[in-house]
């Protein structure tokens, strides 16, 4: 199979790594239950949510997060849990996309924890500069009035430069005709 012929089957790829289109759909449609007639520019957004969820969680691997031993730890108390559901019985190709959401998605939290929201929430320096660099946006309001607000806004700034230096870092390509397939699903 060519390399062509494998991206074909893949709605994007990170850092030389397929994003295939059956994980793409199974997150999408799991998220988006009884969509239909799903317009392209919508699966192209969330395509881009998700790129960036899986750069997060790329990020989460470079520093070792995936070897910490609470993590391991909690990823086996998972998979212990739904295991022992004995009610439902899944399909392997299901088990596995749960098991590897659920490790994305913790990785991500304990990387955002670290990235975004407790510098937001602990380097009061940092707040007070951001503050002051965007006053214009907080009315007449105090530091200590907006507080909330700022320390919203300073995350949601941390997000994005820190979503730019990932997308620098690893190369991100979308397979866009594939996507103009599923969106005609």
């Amino acid at each position: 199979m060519t390399f062509a012929g494998a991206f074909a089957q893949n709605v994007a790829s990170i850092n030389g790594k397929p994003v295939s289109s059956k994980e793409f759909m199974w997150v999408y449609k799991k998220n988006h239950p009884g969509t239909s007639n799903i317009e392209f520019k919508e699966l192209e957004d969330y395509l881009n949510l998700y790129l960036d969820f899986k750069l997060k969680v790329l990020d989460a691997k470079e520093m070792g997060f995936d070897r910490d031993t609470a993590y391991l730890s909690e990823i086996k108390d998972y998979e212990t849990a739904l295991r022992a559901q004995k009610k439902v019985t899944l399909p392997k190709a299901t088990y596995s996309m749960i098991i590897n959401e659920y490790k994305n998605a913790v990785l991500m939290f304990n990387v955002s924890e670290i990235k975004v929201w407790d510098k937001a929430q602990n380097d009061t320096h940092q707040l007070r500069n951001f503050y002051e660099r965007n006053q214009s946006l907080y009315s007449d309001g105090s530091f200590e009035e907006q507080k909330g607000m700022v320390i919203a806004d300073y995350q949601s700034a941390l997000e994005k430069d820190w979503v730019t230096q990932l997308r620098d870092r690893y190369p991100v390509k979308i397979n866009e005709a594939e996507l103009k397939k599923l969106a005609k699903l």
